[in-house]
Order: structure tokens, then sequence, then C-alpha cells
């Protein structure tokens, strides 16, 4: 699961690839916004947590990760 994270303030979003389902990751970020959490916690593929702050979250977007071609060819 590929999730974009947008932060305030920020030039760059930040980009993590999780082993969570879509919806323990949209139930985390819900959370976040409804203010129920203070940091928005997401565990990436290797075990690392990102930690964002849940007043500073501009936008997120979850999707599966897409596939880059390599080499030429015809389209």
């Amino acid at each position: 699961m590929e999730v974009k994270i947008g932060v305030q303030h920020a030039p760059r979003e930040i980009v993590i690839e999780s082993t969570q389902s879509a919806e323990e990751v949209e139930r985390a970020i819900s959370d976040a916004l409804a203010g129920k959490a203070p940091l928005l916690s997401l565990e990436d593929s290797r075990g690392r947590k990102v930690l964002v702050p849940s007043e500073r979250l501009a936008y997120v977007e979850i999707g599966e990760p897409a596939t880059r071609k390599v080499g030429f060819g015809a389209l």
C-alpha cells in the first residue's frame, strides 16, 4: 500500500510503502483528523514508524503502488 502525506508548510510530500491494509491506514487518518490522536502514526514496509502531527496534515493519498516500466518499448 502506497501512502502519500502532504504536510502544511512543507514543499515536499512524505511517501511510504506500508504493509498495513487500506482500512487500517484510513482508520488511523480519520482518528488523527477527528482529534482522537495527536499524531498520525503509520508503519512502513521495513518496520519504521512515521509520525506526523495531526494539526499539520494537509492531505493523505492512499493507493496501490504503481509498477514502473523499465527500458524502451512501444506503448
